[in-house]
């Protein structure tokens, strides 16, 4: 029989076990009874409102030394104000269940007005949590369509930023207490108690798994190196294999991926069932956050990265890499390769094609659509040529200009906003591997690359020619896409092609890729003050201050815009390294997407649509750009606006056909002005205004 001694540590043992503070509802009862609102509490504790507010509904809980403060506070009320003597039990603790969240294409259903989830909060973004609102005052959302319940396994989001004192920074200002003080402690945490991830995009999908940002306290904390050393490129820096972190996780029963333990790390198990066991990391002081895609943001706080890549997870997909990558892997997201079909003869579900999709096997391009390394072509010694598709870098000759236009005092330029994103649009593409003809008849349908001599074809100098990056006129044979054949048929031009790799299977591959990233841009430019409905006069002048608005929303925008150049340039990814030899393999090839015959009808439908919008400005208006660079162009101009020399119909509306300006992909944005001296001597020079018109050396990403 025991003692009593050994009763009472017994009981001693429960009660340490007890919880500190009182439940969630309680500690929301004791607040209120006392007056107090939310934001003063968050002051009073130093923290953020959303932290009290997630205190309140058990979705964190503090640490010290704020705990402490935080249970004299509430005994001290408890004192004052006890519960009602005729309540049987004191309030459960209910766990959060699934609300109605705003999402980016509508706003929260009537009955859920006033709640507010961490996933809304992220929404939400356009208003920034200084001092945070209450679920109350919140204002009234712009959107019109209701949203879908957020779903119950994933409540605090997709992402969050782990700082060194072990707070974690999610979407919407909840802050998560992580006790992690190893890799694999965080990634045990991470998949069971953060309640962090995001939902699949497709049915037949699989769910992003959570990612978690290490700022450069919380990597050393944790036994990493604050950067990562050495000569080669900083993308293929990784920790070596017999460092401590890495045996760690291998110890743990953990598995890295091929890339190992890089600037972006994934840490996985084998799935067990339905249920992925995978963590992504990524650590800022190694550039994980590239500065072209996301400016500033490495250098924000904590909260304000969060807000950053919360909202880019919420409307594009949770980051997996670079935005390239992360562009390459929302293609396949929404057009995942298999689904579950039924084996008729066993009655078995198995995996099988999802229709529409690329497949899970890599294909062979055709030797014209590889690249010269390829072992397509190096294997064959294919010596047919390749294709060409590339954007315009195109600089008017001098020669051609006219005494008019030297004349005029500017040289504007006109940037198209996301111009392969509009190209994406309804474009169809080959999804089956490619057949070779002899002579065929040309059909403007059919996605492909065909050889033909188009050099027959006079066109007007002051132009570029549509059919070459460069804007030269072609000399002989040459391999293009399907759609720069149909443009030169649309020109009035016979086109008989002398051969051909076509596609039987064809689809519309890129469609939700394109919906999603237009609804991401253009959602995040009306945020930043941008809307559809300005005046031409009043889209300018938004244009001119939106990234001052909202430097966090603008580094939204800007990793928006590299997700789609990346993505479309990661179809035909180069080997890398300087050890590769031709003829060798590289990772990018068994990639299903390795595609670069649909990264050419994406370039090649962007190059047409610019040249047809050259043609119909000098049907329009008579006026001829000086040089071309992707999907910027410059115009002599006789004044510093666009509004100078666009077309306008009599009723002020601008003419349809010629370059218009907005905030929805393919219409245009003023790029820069300089005066018409400076575009002409750069062009004299062999230099490209279009490069520069933005001031400040500014050099367009051109795709890849």
């Amino acid at each position: 029989m025991a003692s009593e001694e050994e009763l009472f540590a017994s009981v001693d043992a429960l009660l340490e076990e007890e919880p500190q503070l009182p439940p969630p509802a309680e500690r929301a009862r004791l607040r209120e009874a006392a007056g107090i609102t939310q934001a003063r509490l968050a002051v009073a504790l130093k923290t953020s409102t959303q932290t009290v507010k997630n205190y309140e509904n058990g979705r964190s809980e503090p640490k010290s030394p704020r705990l402490e403060a935080y249970q004299r506070l509430l005994k001290g009320w408890a004192a004052k104000y006890p519960a009602h003597t005729s309540s049987a039990a004191p309030a459960p603790v209910v766990a959060p269940q699934p609300e109605v969240a705003e999402t980016f294409t509508g706003s929260a259903a009537p009955e859920q007005a006033e709640v507010a989830t961490p996933v809304q909060a992220a929404a939400a973004l356009a208003a920034p949590e200084r001092p945070a609102r209450s679920a109350t005052s919140r204002r009234p959302a712009a959107k019109k369509a209701a949203a879908p319940a957020v779903d119950p396994r994933f409540p605090h989001g997709p992402l969050a930023v782990l700082d060194g004192d072990g707070s974690a920074y999610g979407a919407g200002g909840i802050v998560l207490d992580c006790p992690a003080t190893t890799i694999p402690e965080l990634v045990e945490w991470t998949l069971r108690e953060s309640g962090l991830g995001a939902a699949k995009l497709n049915r037949y999908g699989k769910d992003s798994d959570p990612l978690i940002v290490l700022t450069a306290a919380a990597a050393v904390k944790l036994g990493l190196p604050e950067r990562l050393e050495g000569h080669e490129q900083r993308r293929s820096l990784r920790l070596p294999e017999d460092h401590p972190v890495v045996k760690q996780v291998t110890k743990a029963k953990w598995q890295l991926t091929q890339r190992g333990f890089g600037p972006w790390a994934r840490i996985y198990r084998k799935a067990q069932g339905r249920e992925r066991q995978c963590v992504q990391l990524a650590v800022l002081s190694w550039d994980a956050l590239d500065e072209r895609s996301w400016p500033g943001v490495s250098e924000m706080e904590p909260a304000d990265i969060a807000r950053v890549l919360g909202v880019y997870a919420m409307r594009v997909i949770t980051p997996r890499g670079s935005t390239a990558v992360s562009g390459l892997e929302l293609m396949t997201a929404l057009r995942p390769p298999t689904k579950a079909v039924r084996d008729e003869e066993t009655g078995n579900w198995v995996s099988g094609y999802n229709a529409g999709s690329l497949g899970a096997e890599p294909m062979d391009p055709a030797p014209p659509e590889a690249t010269s390394e390829h072992p397509v072509v190096v294997n064959s010694g294919w010596k047919g040529g390749f294709l060409n598709e590339e954007a315009y870098q195109w600089v008017r000759s001098v020669e051609t200009l006219s005494d008019e236009e030297c004349t005029l005092p500017f040289a504007v330029g006109l940037d198209l906003n996301t111009a392969f994103l509009a190209a994406a649009a309804r474009l169809v593409v080959g999804l089956s591997a490619p057949d070779h003809f002899h002579a065929p008849t040309f059909n403007p349908k059919i996605p492909g690359s065909w050889l033909a001599d188009l050099s027959h074809i006079e066109l007007d100098p002051r132009l570029p020619s549509p059919f070459n990056p460069d804007g030269t006129r072609p000399t002989g044979p040459a391999w293009y896409q399907t759609h720069t054949l149909a443009y030169a048929q649309e020109l009035g031009h016979d086109v008989h092609p002398i051969e051909a790799y076509l596609r039987r299977e064809t689809g519309a591959y890129l469609d939700p890729w394109h919906d999603r990233l237009k609804n991401a841009y253009v959602d995040t430019l009306a945020d930043l003050g941008v809307t559809k409905d300005l005046t031409d006069v009043e889209f300018l002048a938004a244009m001119e201050q939106h990234k001052q608005n909202d430097p966090a929303l603008a580094a939204v925008l800007s990793a928006i815009k590299a997700t789609v150049k990346g993505g479309v340039g990661k179809l035909r990814e180069r080997p890398q390294g300087k050890s590769y030899k031709e003829g060798e393999t590289w990772p990018a090839l068994s990639r299903p997407t390795w595609r670069p015959d649909i990264r050419a009808a994406v370039i090649s439908k962007a190059r047409v649509n610019m040249h047809r919008k050259l043609n119909n400005m000098v049907k329009m208006t008579g006026l001829y750009p000086l040089a071309v660079l992707s999907d910027c162009v410059v115009y002599p101009s006789p004044g510093e606006s666009p509004l100078d020399f666009l077309p306008y119909a009599a009723s002020g509306k601008p003419q349809p056909g010629a370059f218009r300006l907005g905030p929805t992909p393919g219409l245009a944005k003023l790029e820069g002005v300089q005066s018409m001296l400076w575009a002409v001597d750069l062009m004299e020079q062999g230099l490209n205004p279009a490069r520069h018109i933005k001031g400040g050396d500014a050099v367009l990403d051109e795709g890849e």
